[in-house]
């Protein structure tokens, strides 16, 4: 267990085996489903379930994300809507004469909280559903458009690692200027990023003449493809089906929000809005469930052979 947090699963966990129209289908209502919850219930559960899926996939490094980019953006989106929004009935204090209320302190935190897991849950769904995974669902439907998105999902990663690789090879050459050479080190950091920019437009040239030179996007083309759609997955998509549909169900009627303004109000009792919610937790934590059940097996048979 120790060593899965610490190097994390990646593409190799469970989940990231099924059919990619499973688990494509997966991140699509989950996603869905996150971006229209304001209910604290369910914006804790969403928000803790991506965080946990998240340190399993990409291990303790992941922590950086979280706490350099996700955080920041929590507190940022709930400090900021307290300060130009000033209705409810709850005033706890004035600031320049502005009352600052309790109501929009706690809708500033859902939206902050429903903000920051849609993030995080799409950082779970590029490392599940690979370009090659993307492309063999939409390349025949919209070639085009669906290798224009495969490389927008890689192209953030891709840029950071090259980046790397460049700064790596400067510091070989003895180019490494610390803070007391701030011009220098300026100066540096601008040569790398055009190294970047030009190794960029160059890959990107031979990305295109490459795709063209196989027929990329002509009518009647073929493609290989080593994914098979099988009974496991047959079984998976309908508990997903069925679960988003009852989490759909409760959401068409309103059980994963709740009003804020003039006062906080929840339109349903937890009596309807509880069994909705253990429904929906379910089809949070399945992924992580899969894949740490699939480490276990595998460790099982390790520890056997």
């Amino acid at each position: 267990m120790r060593r899965i947090f610490a190097d994390g699963l990646g593409e190799n966990g469970s989940f990231a085996s099924f059919h990619p129209l499973v688990t494509f289908f997966y991140f699509g209502c989950v996603i869905g489903v996150s971006m229209f919850s304001m209910h604290p219930l369910f914006l804790a559960e969403t928000l803790l379930a991506a965080v946990f899926y998240s340190l399993l996939l990409n291990g303790v490094k992941q922590f950086r994300f979280i706490l350099f980019i996700c955080l920041p953006i929590l507190l940022i989106t709930a400090v900021i809507n307290p300060l130009f929004n000033h209705r409810g009935v709850t005033v706890l204090f004035y600031l320049n004469g502005n009352q600052m209320t309790l109501e929009a302190i706690l809708y500033g935190l859902a939206a902050a909280a429903m903000l920051v897991s849609v993030v995080v849950w799409f950082s779970c769904f590029s490392r599940v559903v690979t370009s090659d995974k993307f492309i063999y669902l939409f390349g025949r439907i919209l070639p085009v458009l669906s290798l224009v998105l495969s490389m927008c999902l890689r192209y953030v990663p891709l840029l950071k690692n090259r980046f790397r690789e460049i700064s790596e090879g400067q510091k070989c050459m003895g180019r490494d200027y610390g803070i007391r050479q701030p011009i220098r080190k300026l100066r540096q950091l601008a040569r790398e990023i055009s190294i970047l920019i030009a190794w960029s437009l160059e890959t990107s040239i031979e990305t295109s003449d490459s795709m063209e030179a196989r027929g990329y996007g002509l009518r009647g083309r073929t493609s290989f493809h080593i994914f098979k759609f099988t009974r496991r997955d047959g079984f998976t998509l309908v508990f997903i089906v069925l679960a988003a549909g009852l989490v759909f169900t409760g959401c068409a009627f309103g059980v994963n929000s709740i009003y804020y303004y003039p006062a906080v109000y929840a339109p349903h009792s937890w009596g309807v809005t509880l069994p909705v919610a253990a429904v929906y937790l379910l089809l949070l934590v399945f992924p992580a469930v899969i894949d740490l059940k699939g480490e276990y097996k595998w460790a099982k048979l390790s520890f056997e052979t």
